[in-house]
Order: structure tokens, then C-alpha cells, then sequence
């Protein structure tokens, strides 16, 4: 599928140069001191970018996925100090850490249709989505395999199977759980160049505030606004993913059939 042509004036980066996105910026507070230990932490038996590339986007995805109420965008650090995390927490808290690697990186968003949360919320027409663009073996690798954790990943994908669903709760039934470092990965089971999920291309950004701050986003949004209708969302949204995640607990089917 072709990008849509954004309007004459939005930003979107001109240059590829993997060194523009090495540094802090707006979320991601390079010099903080516990993200930098934690960084070197997950780092220092690493022998190639690839591997410190693995370490950092597994110990991301293992955080689990939560969706809570709030009114503002959380800094790299603070989503550290959670433990938990939405997709642009959790995006802002891997390019921290790859960044800290040095290891450039950057987030492609993509606009998707609310199909794909079916399951999750009802009457979202489309939803953005932070697709991770590391810069490895000599070209940006993408993926967006950080933002669920496993065992939200096994009971959706059970849900999806039992409810004969080929879309929902975030993802395809077929997409991609794992990254393997080198190839692309997506949830949504096709690249985003063919993925019928896939509305339009939004362009590159730092972080997720850079996204929230950009023309683009602020032509279709008030950003407080939007804000809000996802913190409420959010209220019935956490209920489902907690469920979720429970379910896909490798012993919650034997929990399920002890007596009482």
C-alpha cells in the first residue's frame, strides 16, 4: 500500500542519517542515571548491536502491557520506574535504551483501523501506532513486537482463534509475537507497506511526544482532548488487557480447574 502524500508544511525527517537519531529528546532524558544503569545492565555481555538490540527490545516487551489513565505522555524514566506500559510508553522507553546502546533508533507511526482493537474498545474509528526503526546490519529494521507482553500475546491469540476472528485486541491472529534482531516483525502480520490494517503512514519521529507535538497529528487532534477520550477508553480497556494477560498465564488453565 503507498503512503498517503502528507500536506505541504508537516514535518517528517528529510535525512536518514542513522547519527540524527542518537540523542535525548523530549521523553528521552539520555543522561538520566537509572536509565543509563539499566541500559548498561541488559548491554554488558553483549558481543554485536544485534544482540544489545535483542536484549533491550525483549526486556521492553516483558513489561507488561497496561493501559491507564493519563493526561500526559510519560518520560523513558518514569515508564522504567512503572514497570508497566501503553505502546508510547513503552516505545519511549525502548529508544531510550537503544539510544543509551547507541544504537540509533526511531519510531514510524503508523495510523491504523480501530478494527484491529476490537475486542479491546468499541467506537474508535483509527488509532496511531508507534512501529520501532532500529538501525541495524546497515538498514533501519522494523518492528512493533515490543508493546505486547507474552502472555497477553498467547490469550489473544486464543481469544482470536475462539471468537473465529482474524483481527483484534491489538493484533492479527497470525502476526508476529517475536524479533529475531535482523528481519522485520509486525503484530499485525504484514509489513506496512501491505497491511490492511494500515490507514496511512505518519511519518518518523524522536519519541511519541514528537508525534503528539507535529502538525500532522494536531491537524486531526486537540491533543488534551485526545487525552481524554483515551483515558476514559482506558478504564475498560485496562479490564480487558489484565484478563487477557491472566488468561495467557502458562498455569491459568490448570488454576481454572481446581476445585474451590
Amino acid at each position: 500500500m503507498p503512503d498517503i502524500p502528507l500536506p505541504a508544511g508537516f514535518r517528517i525527517f528529510s535525512s536518514e542519517a542513522p547519527e540524527h537519531f542518537l540523542g535525548s529528546h523530549g521523553l528521552l532524558d539520555l543522561q538520566d542515571s537509572r536509565l543509563r544503569l539499566r541500559a548498561r545492565a541488559l548491554t554488558q555481555l553483549c558481543k554485536t548491536d544485534r544482540d544489545k538490540a535483542m536484549a533491550i527490545h525483549n526486556y521492553v516487551k516483558k513489561l507488561p502491557f497496561e493501559k491507564r489513565f493519563k493526561l500526559r505522555l510519560h518520560t523513558a524514566r518514569q515508564v522504567l520506574d512503572a514497570g508497566t506500559g501503553d505502546a508510547p510508553d513503552k516505545a519511549a522507553l525502548l529508544v531510550a535504551l537503544l539510544r543509551l546502546a547507541r544504537i540509533p533508533a526511531r519510531l514510524r507511526y503508523v495510523e491504523l483501523k480501530g478494527e484491529i482493537l476490537r475486542g479491546l474498545t468499541k467506537g474508535v474509528v483509527t488509532a496511531g501506532r508507534p512501529v520501532a526503526e532500529i538501525w541495524l546490519h546497515g538498514r533501519w529494521v522494523r518492528t512493533d513486537t515490543y508493546i505486547f507482553d507474552v502472555a497477553y500475546m498467547a490469550a489473544a491469540r486464543q481469544r482470536l482463534k475462539d471468537q473465529d476472528w482474524e483481527w483484534g485486541y491489538g493484533i492479527h491472529r497470525n502476526g508476529q509475537s517475536i524479533w529475531n534482531g535482523t528481519d522485520d516483525a509486525f503484530l499485525g502480520g504484514y509489513p506496512t507497506e501491505s497491511d490492511p490494517m494500515v490507514v496511512r503512514v505518519l511519518g518518523v519521529y524522536h519519541d511519541p511526544r514528537d508525534y503528539v507535538n507535529s502538525k500532522l497529528f494536531r491537524s486531526k487532534h486537540a491533543p488534551l482532548a485526545r487525552a481524554l477520550q483515551w483515558s476514559m477508553l482506558s478504564l475498560g480497556m485496562r479490564k480487558v488487557v489484565r484478563k487477557l494477560r491472566e488468561e495467557g498465564k502458562p498455569d491459568a488453565g490448570e488454576q481454572a480447574r481446581r476445585p474451590l
